[in-house]
């Protein structure tokens, strides 16, 4: 992903800045899409790892980035509350 976009992007529901996922959070996000224990905000299940992602400076919502793009959907993000952290 183009580190530049961080300076722009921001949740589109609260507004809050994004930054990128730091790789120790991103490796516990994806060790629970693994076992099955997560699901995006339109309650669907996740499945596959995500190689980058954003979240939202205050920690609650991270969004998938995918072949280098943020998907900035409220129905694709991800409460990091589930994670029970």
């Amino acid at each position: 992903m183009d580190k530049r976009l961080l300076d722009f992007v921001c949740c589109p529901v609260t507004k809050v800045p994004l930054q990128l996922l730091d790789s120790e959070r991103l490796a516990t996000l994806n060790v629970a899409i693994l076992a099955g224990q997560l699901q995006n905000r339109a309650a669907q299940p996740l499945s596959e790892p995500l190689s980058e992602a954003l979240v939202t400076r205050n920690g609650r919502s991270v969004y998938p980035v995918r072949e280098g793009k943020p998907i900035l959907l409220e129905e694709e993000s991800i409460d990091w509350h589930q994670l029970g952290q």
